[in-house]
Protein backbone atom coordinates (compact mmCIF):
# COMPACT_ATOMS: atom_id res chain seq x y z
CA UNK A 1 0.00 0.00 0.00
CA UNK A 2 1.21 3.55 -0.71
CA UNK A 3 2.41 5.71 2.12
CA UNK A 4 -0.05 7.90 3.91
CA UNK A 5 0.10 11.36 4.22
CA UNK A 6 -2.06 12.88 6.76
CA UNK A 7 -2.02 17.13 7.59
CA UNK A 8 -1.84 17.90 11.02
CA UNK A 9 -3.27 20.77 12.69
CA UNK A 10 -1.67 21.76 16.30
CA UNK A 11 -4.52 23.74 18.50
CA UNK A 12 -3.23 26.07 20.52
CA UNK A 13 -4.48 29.15 23.00
CA UNK A 14 -1.94 31.34 23.98
CA UNK A 15 -2.37 31.31 27.61
CA UNK A 16 -1.29 27.87 27.54
CA UNK A 17 2.16 26.96 28.39
CA UNK A 18 4.47 26.77 25.18
CA UNK A 19 6.37 23.72 25.82
CA UNK A 20 2.70 21.37 25.44
CA UNK A 21 2.90 22.55 21.70
CA UNK A 22 6.47 22.07 21.17
CA UNK A 23 6.40 18.39 23.08
CA UNK A 24 2.98 17.91 21.28
CA UNK A 25 4.91 17.89 17.52
CA UNK A 26 7.95 15.94 18.93
CA UNK A 27 5.25 13.31 19.96
CA UNK A 28 3.19 13.15 16.42
CA UNK A 29 6.13 13.32 14.46
CA UNK A 30 7.68 10.64 16.34
CA UNK A 31 5.05 8.55 15.74
CA UNK A 32 4.70 9.47 11.98
CA UNK A 33 7.62 7.94 11.49
CA UNK A 34 7.75 4.90 13.42
CA UNK A 35 4.40 4.37 11.39
CA UNK A 36 5.24 5.14 7.93
CA UNK A 37 3.30 8.27 7.67
CA UNK A 38 4.34 11.24 6.23
CA UNK A 39 3.33 14.32 7.83
CA UNK A 40 1.96 17.74 6.70
CA UNK A 41 2.76 20.29 9.02
CA UNK A 42 3.75 24.19 9.57
CA UNK A 43 6.90 24.81 10.23
CA UNK A 44 7.90 25.88 13.75
CA UNK A 45 8.71 28.97 12.20
CA UNK A 46 6.22 29.87 10.42
CA UNK A 47 3.31 30.37 13.05
CA UNK A 48 3.58 30.48 16.91
CA UNK A 49 5.72 27.02 17.31
CA UNK A 50 3.82 25.62 14.70
CA UNK A 51 0.49 25.84 16.55
CA UNK A 52 -2.74 27.48 14.94
CA UNK A 53 -5.05 29.54 17.48
CA UNK A 54 -5.08 32.56 15.35
CA UNK A 55 -6.82 33.99 11.98
CA UNK A 56 -3.52 34.39 10.47
CA UNK A 57 -2.10 30.86 11.95
CA UNK A 58 -4.71 29.77 10.01
CA UNK A 59 -4.53 31.27 6.42
CA UNK A 60 -0.55 30.09 6.68
CA UNK A 61 -1.61 26.47 7.51
CA UNK A 62 -4.37 26.21 4.75
CA UNK A 63 -1.93 27.64 2.33
CA UNK A 64 0.65 24.82 3.50
CA UNK A 65 -2.37 22.00 3.13
CA UNK A 66 -3.03 23.88 -0.37
CA UNK A 67 0.36 23.35 -1.79
CA UNK A 68 -0.19 19.47 -0.96
CA UNK A 69 -3.70 18.59 -1.37
CA UNK A 70 -3.30 16.30 -4.29
CA UNK A 71 -1.58 13.61 -1.99
CA UNK A 72 -3.07 14.77 1.63
CA UNK A 73 -5.29 11.31 2.48
CA UNK A 74 -6.43 13.16 5.75
CA UNK A 75 -6.44 15.57 8.72
CA UNK A 76 -5.16 15.47 12.32
CA UNK A 77 -6.17 17.67 14.78
CA UNK A 78 -4.05 17.50 17.86
CA UNK A 79 -4.80 19.16 20.86
CA UNK A 80 -2.04 19.59 23.60
CA UNK A 81 -4.03 21.78 25.73
CA UNK A 82 -7.99 23.39 25.40
CA UNK A 83 -7.02 24.52 21.35
CA UNK A 84 -9.17 27.43 19.68
CA UNK A 85 -11.82 25.66 18.17
CA UNK A 86 -11.88 28.42 15.58
CA UNK A 87 -8.52 28.29 14.08
CA UNK A 88 -8.64 24.37 13.50
CA UNK A 89 -12.00 24.98 11.78
CA UNK A 90 -10.96 28.08 10.19
CA UNK A 91 -7.61 25.88 8.82
CA UNK A 92 -9.97 23.05 7.08
CA UNK A 93 -12.45 25.44 5.42
CA UNK A 94 -9.69 27.64 4.17
CA UNK A 95 -7.90 24.86 2.86
CA UNK A 96 -10.86 23.23 0.48
CA UNK A 97 -9.67 19.63 1.88
CA UNK A 98 -12.53 17.27 1.83
CA UNK A 99 -10.99 14.33 3.29
CA UNK A 100 -11.59 12.61 6.64
CA UNK A 101 -10.77 14.75 10.08
CA UNK A 102 -9.22 12.91 13.62
CA UNK A 103 -9.83 14.55 16.51
CA UNK A 104 -7.19 14.10 18.98
CA UNK A 105 -6.85 15.95 22.68
CA UNK A 106 -4.08 15.10 25.30
CA UNK A 107 -4.93 13.81 28.64
CA UNK A 108 -4.40 15.95 31.91
CA UNK A 109 -2.18 14.14 34.79
CA UNK A 110 -3.84 14.87 38.25
CA UNK A 111 -0.25 15.35 39.60
CA UNK A 112 0.11 18.44 37.18
CA UNK A 113 -3.19 20.21 36.86
CA UNK A 114 -0.68 23.35 37.43
CA UNK A 115 -0.59 26.74 35.64
CA UNK A 116 2.94 25.38 34.35
CA UNK A 117 1.41 21.54 32.99
CA UNK A 118 -2.21 21.89 33.09
CA UNK A 119 -3.89 21.11 29.32
CA UNK A 120 -7.82 20.81 29.58
CA UNK A 121 -8.20 18.97 26.47
CA UNK A 122 -10.50 17.47 27.83
CA UNK A 123 -12.92 20.15 27.48
CA UNK A 124 -11.42 21.88 23.95
CA UNK A 125 -12.25 18.90 22.64
CA UNK A 126 -15.96 19.41 22.91
CA UNK A 127 -15.00 22.51 21.23
CA UNK A 128 -13.21 21.81 18.58
CA UNK A 129 -15.73 19.04 17.33
CA UNK A 130 -18.37 21.84 17.91
CA UNK A 131 -16.83 23.98 15.73
CA UNK A 132 -16.13 21.64 13.23
CA UNK A 133 -19.61 20.14 13.40
CA UNK A 134 -21.02 23.86 12.65
CA UNK A 135 -18.89 24.38 9.83
CA UNK A 136 -20.80 21.18 8.10
CA UNK A 137 -17.26 18.71 8.86
CA UNK A 138 -17.47 15.20 9.62
CA UNK A 139 -14.79 13.62 11.80
CA UNK A 140 -13.91 10.79 13.60
CA UNK A 141 -12.91 10.00 17.23
CA UNK A 142 -10.71 8.65 19.10
CA UNK A 143 -11.54 5.89 21.63
CA UNK A 144 -10.77 7.19 24.66
CA UNK A 145 -12.12 11.34 25.09
CA UNK A 146 -8.37 12.02 25.47
CA UNK A 147 -5.40 9.86 24.91
CA UNK A 148 -1.85 10.82 24.45
CA UNK A 149 -0.53 9.77 21.23
CA UNK A 150 2.47 7.99 22.10
CA UNK A 151 0.51 5.02 23.72
CA UNK A 152 -0.99 1.71 21.89
CA UNK A 153 -4.98 2.89 21.93
CA UNK A 154 -4.03 5.85 20.02
CA UNK A 155 -1.50 4.09 17.83
CA UNK A 156 -4.50 2.00 17.22
CA UNK A 157 -6.81 5.11 16.55
CA UNK A 158 -4.27 6.39 14.41
CA UNK A 159 -4.47 3.15 12.43
CA UNK A 160 -8.26 2.72 11.87
CA UNK A 161 -8.14 6.53 10.67
CA UNK A 162 -5.49 5.80 7.88
CA UNK A 163 -7.82 3.05 6.93
CA UNK A 164 -10.67 4.79 6.97
CA UNK A 165 -9.00 7.51 4.93
CA UNK A 166 -8.16 4.97 2.50
CA UNK A 167 -11.47 3.62 2.24
CA UNK A 168 -12.84 6.97 1.59
CA UNK A 169 -10.43 8.24 -1.25
CA UNK A 170 -10.47 5.29 -2.74
CA UNK A 171 -14.41 4.12 -2.79
CA UNK A 172 -14.39 8.48 -4.26
CA UNK A 173 -12.64 8.11 -7.59
CA UNK A 174 -13.50 4.30 -7.84
CA UNK A 175 -14.11 3.56 -11.46
CA UNK A 176 -15.65 -0.11 -11.79
CA UNK A 177 -16.00 -2.66 -14.93
CA UNK A 178 -18.93 -4.39 -15.94
CA UNK A 179 -18.23 -7.00 -18.33
CA UNK A 180 -21.25 -8.13 -19.59
CA UNK A 181 -25.17 -8.40 -18.89
CA UNK A 182 -26.28 -9.67 -15.20
CA UNK A 183 -27.24 -13.76 -15.69
CA UNK A 184 -30.93 -13.07 -16.54
CA UNK A 185 -32.43 -14.80 -13.77
CA UNK A 186 -30.51 -12.99 -10.89
CA UNK A 187 -32.61 -9.64 -10.64
CA UNK A 188 -30.94 -10.09 -6.84
CA UNK A 189 -28.12 -8.19 -8.96
CA UNK A 190 -29.77 -5.09 -10.13
CA UNK A 191 -28.30 -1.71 -8.50
CA UNK A 192 -28.59 1.46 -9.28
CA UNK A 193 -25.53 3.33 -11.20
CA UNK A 194 -26.88 6.75 -10.72
CA UNK A 195 -26.33 6.37 -6.77
CA UNK A 196 -23.07 4.68 -6.97
CA UNK A 197 -22.29 8.32 -9.07
CA UNK A 198 -23.02 10.11 -6.79
CA UNK A 199 -20.32 9.42 -4.30
CA UNK A 200 -17.77 9.04 -7.13
CA UNK A 201 -17.92 5.97 -7.75
CA UNK A 202 -18.26 5.21 -11.95
CA UNK A 203 -19.33 2.00 -14.17
CA UNK A 204 -17.73 1.76 -17.13
CA UNK A 205 -19.61 -1.11 -19.60
CA UNK A 206 -18.57 -3.48 -22.48
CA UNK A 207 -20.40 -6.59 -24.43
CA UNK A 208 -19.54 -9.93 -24.12
CA UNK A 209 -19.16 -9.93 -27.97
CA UNK A 210 -16.33 -7.49 -27.84
CA UNK A 211 -14.34 -9.38 -25.36
CA UNK A 212 -15.16 -12.60 -26.89
CA UNK A 213 -13.96 -10.62 -30.61
CA UNK A 214 -10.45 -9.50 -29.11
CA UNK A 215 -9.92 -12.54 -27.69
CA UNK A 216 -10.70 -15.02 -30.97
CA UNK A 217 -7.92 -12.67 -33.02
CA UNK A 218 -5.34 -13.48 -30.73
CA UNK A 219 -3.04 -15.70 -32.46
CA UNK A 220 -1.99 -18.79 -30.19
CA UNK A 221 2.22 -17.85 -30.84
CA UNK A 222 1.55 -14.39 -29.46
CA UNK A 223 4.04 -13.50 -26.84
CA UNK A 224 1.73 -12.10 -24.97
CA UNK A 225 -0.57 -15.02 -24.43
CA UNK A 226 2.51 -17.35 -24.18
CA UNK A 227 3.58 -15.26 -21.25
CA UNK A 228 -0.25 -15.34 -20.18
CA UNK A 229 -0.39 -18.91 -20.53
CA UNK A 230 3.07 -19.33 -18.74
CA UNK A 231 0.95 -17.26 -15.71
CA UNK A 232 -1.94 -19.27 -15.26
CA UNK A 233 0.48 -22.30 -14.93
CA UNK A 234 2.33 -20.94 -12.53
CA UNK A 235 -1.10 -19.42 -10.17
CA UNK A 236 -1.94 -22.96 -9.56
CA UNK A 237 -2.07 -26.60 -9.93
CA UNK A 238 -4.08 -27.44 -13.13
CA UNK A 239 -3.60 -30.95 -13.82
CA UNK A 240 -7.37 -31.95 -14.61
CA UNK A 241 -7.52 -28.77 -17.14
CA UNK A 242 -7.13 -29.37 -21.28
CA UNK A 243 -4.62 -26.80 -22.91
CA UNK A 244 -6.87 -25.88 -25.08
CA UNK A 245 -9.37 -24.18 -22.23
CA UNK A 246 -6.00 -23.20 -20.80
CA UNK A 247 -5.32 -20.82 -24.21
CA UNK A 248 -8.66 -19.63 -23.85
CA UNK A 249 -8.29 -18.60 -20.81
CA UNK A 250 -4.89 -16.86 -21.41
CA UNK A 251 -6.19 -14.74 -24.48
CA UNK A 252 -9.34 -13.62 -22.29
CA UNK A 253 -7.26 -12.46 -19.78
CA UNK A 254 -5.19 -10.61 -22.03
CA UNK A 255 -8.30 -9.00 -23.90
CA UNK A 256 -9.34 -8.00 -20.13
CA UNK A 257 -6.97 -6.64 -18.64
CA UNK A 258 -6.15 -4.30 -21.84
CA UNK A 259 -9.63 -3.36 -21.53
CA UNK A 260 -9.25 -2.18 -17.73
CA UNK A 261 -6.08 -0.56 -18.41
CA UNK A 262 -7.33 1.85 -21.33
CA UNK A 263 -10.40 2.91 -19.08
CA UNK A 264 -8.68 3.40 -15.62
CA UNK A 265 -10.59 0.54 -14.16
CA UNK A 266 -9.85 -0.47 -10.12
CA UNK A 267 -12.08 -3.57 -10.25
CA UNK A 268 -14.35 -5.41 -12.55
CA UNK A 269 -17.72 -8.01 -12.51
CA UNK A 270 -18.08 -10.27 -14.79
CA UNK A 271 -21.30 -12.21 -16.49
CA UNK A 272 -19.76 -15.37 -15.74
CA UNK A 273 -22.51 -17.41 -16.85
CA UNK A 274 -24.13 -18.92 -18.86
CA UNK A 275 -23.15 -17.02 -21.90
CA UNK A 276 -19.28 -17.43 -21.43
CA UNK A 277 -19.46 -21.39 -21.49
CA UNK A 278 -22.06 -22.10 -24.10
CA UNK A 279 -20.24 -19.12 -26.24
CA UNK A 280 -16.45 -19.47 -25.28
CA UNK A 281 -16.01 -22.49 -23.44
CA UNK A 282 -14.18 -21.56 -20.06
CA UNK A 283 -14.69 -20.40 -16.82
CA UNK A 284 -13.39 -17.17 -15.78
CA UNK A 285 -13.14 -17.81 -12.39
CA UNK A 286 -9.02 -18.66 -12.73
CA UNK A 287 -8.88 -14.70 -14.21
CA UNK A 288 -11.16 -13.28 -11.83
CA UNK A 289 -9.33 -14.94 -8.92
CA UNK A 290 -5.19 -13.78 -10.38
CA UNK A 291 -7.09 -10.30 -10.48
CA UNK A 292 -8.27 -10.08 -7.11
CA UNK A 293 -5.33 -11.55 -5.47
CA UNK A 294 -2.85 -8.75 -7.76
CA UNK A 295 -6.13 -6.33 -5.60
CA UNK A 296 -7.67 -6.11 -8.26
CA UNK A 297 -10.92 -7.46 -7.53
CA UNK A 298 -13.21 -8.72 -9.98
CA UNK A 299 -17.06 -10.36 -8.71
CA UNK A 300 -19.25 -12.77 -9.99
CA UNK A 301 -22.35 -12.35 -12.11
CA UNK A 302 -22.06 -8.70 -12.94
CA UNK A 303 -22.31 -7.91 -9.00
CA UNK A 304 -20.96 -4.31 -9.28
CA UNK A 305 -22.00 -3.15 -5.81
CA UNK A 306 -20.81 -6.43 -4.59
CA UNK A 307 -17.45 -5.64 -6.61
CA UNK A 308 -17.56 -1.83 -4.86
CA UNK A 309 -17.64 -3.97 -1.30
CA UNK A 310 -14.53 -5.86 -2.06
CA UNK A 311 -12.67 -2.96 -3.16
CA UNK A 312 -13.69 -1.29 0.32
CA UNK A 313 -12.77 -4.47 2.14
CA UNK A 314 -9.01 -4.29 0.55
CA UNK A 315 -8.70 -0.86 0.65
CA UNK A 316 -9.57 -1.55 4.70
CA UNK A 317 -6.96 -3.88 5.06
CA UNK A 318 -4.42 -3.53 2.36
CA UNK A 319 -5.49 -7.40 1.82
CA UNK A 320 -7.81 -9.12 -1.36
CA UNK A 321 -10.87 -9.72 -1.08
CA UNK A 322 -13.84 -12.52 -2.00
CA UNK A 323 -17.11 -12.71 -3.27
CA UNK A 324 -19.17 -15.48 -1.10
CA UNK A 325 -22.36 -16.44 -1.24
CA UNK A 326 -24.00 -17.12 1.86
CA UNK A 327 -24.43 -20.48 0.96
CA UNK A 328 -25.35 -23.31 3.25
CA UNK A 329 -26.03 -24.05 7.59
CA UNK A 330 -23.58 -25.97 9.41
CA UNK A 331 -25.39 -28.69 10.61
CA UNK A 332 -27.38 -27.37 14.19
CA UNK A 333 -24.98 -24.92 14.77
CA UNK A 334 -26.64 -21.54 14.78
CA UNK A 335 -23.55 -19.44 15.23
CA UNK A 336 -21.74 -21.30 11.62
CA UNK A 337 -22.37 -21.69 8.35
CA UNK A 338 -20.90 -22.35 4.92
CA UNK A 339 -19.35 -19.67 2.51
CA UNK A 340 -18.73 -20.96 -1.17
CA UNK A 341 -18.54 -20.41 -4.64
CA UNK A 342 -17.84 -22.26 -8.15
CA UNK A 343 -15.07 -20.68 -7.42
CA UNK A 344 -13.41 -17.07 -7.96
CA UNK A 345 -11.80 -16.40 -4.62
CA UNK A 346 -7.94 -15.09 -4.09
CA UNK A 347 -5.12 -17.47 -4.27
CA UNK A 348 -4.40 -16.03 -0.76
CA UNK A 349 -7.51 -17.52 0.90
CA UNK A 350 -6.82 -20.79 -0.45
CA UNK A 351 -3.77 -22.50 -0.03
CA UNK A 352 -4.46 -25.89 -1.47
CA UNK A 353 -5.95 -23.88 -4.88
CA UNK A 354 -6.82 -26.08 -7.90
CA UNK A 355 -7.32 -25.35 -11.71
CA UNK A 356 -10.99 -27.36 -11.88
CA UNK A 357 -13.96 -27.68 -13.75
CA UNK A 358 -16.89 -25.98 -12.46
CA UNK A 359 -19.15 -28.81 -11.22
CA UNK A 360 -22.49 -27.26 -10.68
CA UNK A 361 -22.47 -25.64 -14.20
CA UNK A 362 -21.00 -28.85 -15.74
CA UNK A 363 -24.32 -30.60 -14.74
CA UNK A 364 -26.13 -28.46 -17.35
CA UNK A 365 -23.74 -26.50 -19.89
CA UNK A 366 -21.11 -29.54 -19.93
CA UNK A 367 -17.46 -30.67 -18.07
CA UNK A 368 -15.78 -29.65 -21.40
CA UNK A 369 -17.01 -26.02 -21.48
CA UNK A 370 -16.55 -25.18 -17.43
CA UNK A 371 -12.72 -25.44 -16.79
CA UNK A 372 -11.22 -22.76 -15.36
CA UNK A 373 -13.14 -22.64 -11.88
CA UNK A 374 -10.56 -22.80 -8.79
CA UNK A 375 -11.03 -24.77 -6.09
CA UNK A 376 -9.37 -24.77 -2.32
CA UNK A 377 -10.56 -24.31 1.33
CA UNK A 378 -9.80 -21.18 3.57
CA UNK A 379 -7.77 -22.25 6.62
CA UNK A 380 -8.34 -20.23 10.33
CA UNK A 381 -8.23 -17.06 10.63
CA UNK A 382 -10.09 -13.72 11.30
CA UNK A 383 -13.06 -12.93 9.07
CA UNK A 384 -14.63 -9.62 8.23
CA UNK A 385 -17.92 -9.51 5.98
CA UNK A 386 -19.61 -6.50 4.57
CA UNK A 387 -21.78 -5.67 1.63
CA UNK A 388 -22.88 -2.54 -0.45
CA UNK A 389 -26.04 -2.19 -1.44
CA UNK A 390 -28.32 -0.12 -3.67
CA UNK A 391 -32.24 0.75 -2.24
CA UNK A 392 -33.58 2.37 -4.70
CA UNK A 393 -37.03 2.21 -3.61
CA UNK A 394 -35.63 4.52 -0.17
CA UNK A 395 -33.18 6.41 -3.05
CA UNK A 396 -30.54 5.26 -0.20
CA UNK A 397 -27.21 3.24 0.06
CA UNK A 398 -27.60 0.12 2.86
CA UNK A 399 -24.39 -1.33 4.03
CA UNK A 400 -23.40 -4.20 6.43
CA UNK A 401 -20.27 -4.99 8.13
CA UNK A 402 -19.50 -7.93 10.78
CA UNK A 403 -16.69 -9.61 11.78
CA UNK A 404 -15.97 -13.55 12.88
CA UNK A 405 -13.96 -16.21 12.21
CA UNK A 406 -13.04 -19.04 9.59
CA UNK A 407 -12.31 -22.36 11.40
CA UNK A 408 -11.27 -25.62 10.39
CA UNK A 409 -14.47 -27.70 10.64
CA UNK A 410 -14.96 -30.98 8.89
CA UNK A 411 -16.39 -29.89 5.02
CA UNK A 412 -16.75 -32.37 2.71
CA UNK A 413 -17.60 -31.05 -0.52
CA UNK A 414 -15.96 -29.21 -3.25
CA UNK A 415 -15.48 -25.65 -5.49
CA UNK A 416 -14.15 -22.32 -3.33
CA UNK A 417 -14.84 -22.89 0.21
CA UNK A 418 -15.35 -22.15 4.23
CA UNK A 419 -16.67 -22.80 7.14
CA UNK A 420 -16.99 -19.47 9.57
CA UNK A 421 -18.42 -18.77 12.81
CA UNK A 422 -20.18 -15.77 13.35
CA UNK A 423 -21.48 -14.61 16.83
CA UNK A 424 -25.32 -13.78 16.36
CA UNK A 425 -25.01 -15.29 12.76
CA UNK A 426 -29.21 -15.68 13.36
CA UNK A 427 -29.51 -11.83 13.95
CA UNK A 428 -27.27 -11.35 11.17
CA UNK A 429 -29.27 -13.47 8.49
CA UNK A 430 -32.75 -11.72 9.79
CA UNK A 431 -31.08 -8.41 9.02
CA UNK A 432 -29.93 -9.31 5.45
CA UNK A 433 -33.39 -10.76 4.70
CA UNK A 434 -35.64 -8.19 6.50
CA UNK A 435 -33.88 -4.97 4.31
CA UNK A 436 -33.64 -7.40 1.10
CA UNK A 437 -29.59 -7.73 0.81
CA UNK A 438 -28.21 -9.36 -1.99
CA UNK A 439 -27.37 -13.06 -1.13
CA UNK A 440 -23.44 -12.24 -2.16
CA UNK A 441 -21.26 -10.62 0.17
CA UNK A 442 -17.65 -9.52 0.35
CA UNK A 443 -15.16 -11.56 2.46
CA UNK A 444 -11.64 -10.60 4.09
CA UNK A 445 -8.69 -12.23 5.96
CA UNK A 446 -8.73 -9.44 8.51
CA UNK A 447 -10.68 -7.58 11.38
CA UNK A 448 -11.42 -4.02 9.72
CA UNK A 449 -15.11 -3.84 10.05
CA UNK A 450 -15.18 -0.96 12.21
CA UNK A 451 -12.71 0.71 9.33
CA UNK A 452 -15.95 0.20 7.03
CA UNK A 453 -18.35 1.11 9.51
CA UNK A 454 -16.87 4.75 10.35
CA UNK A 455 -16.03 5.36 6.54
CA UNK A 456 -19.30 4.12 5.48
CA UNK A 457 -21.72 6.10 7.78
CA UNK A 458 -19.36 9.10 8.72
CA UNK A 459 -17.84 10.12 5.68
CA UNK A 460 -20.59 8.77 3.18
CA UNK A 461 -23.55 8.81 5.08
CA UNK A 462 -24.92 5.85 4.29
CA UNK A 463 -27.50 3.11 6.48
CA UNK A 464 -24.57 1.02 8.29
CA UNK A 465 -25.46 -1.49 10.22
CA UNK A 466 -22.34 -2.78 12.37
CA UNK A 467 -23.24 -6.40 13.50
CA UNK A 468 -21.89 -7.73 16.91
CA UNK A 469 -23.26 -10.65 18.03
Amino acid sequence: MPKATLAVIIGNRDFFPDRLVTEARADILALFQEMDIEPVILDEQATKLGGVETWAHARICADLFKKHADRIDGILVVLPNFGDEKGVADTVKLSGLNVPILVQAYPDDLNQLTVERRRDGFCGKISVCNDLRQYGYAYTLTDLHTVHPLTDSFRADLARFVGVCRVVKGLKNARFGAIGARPGNFNTMRFSEKMLQAYGMSVVTVDLSEIFGKAAKLSDDDSRVKDKLAAIKGYAKHDSVPSPSLLRMAKLGLVIEDWMKEYDLVASAIQCWTSLQQNYHINVCTLMSMMSDQLMPSACEVDITGVASMYALQLASGSPSALVDWNNNYGGDPDKCVLFHCGNWAKSFLPDIEIKNAEILATTLGTENTYGAVAGRVPPGPLTFARISTDDNQGLIRTYVGEGLFTDDPLDTFGARAVVHVPGLQKMMKYICKNGFEHHCAMNASHSAAILAEAFETYFGWDVYHHVG
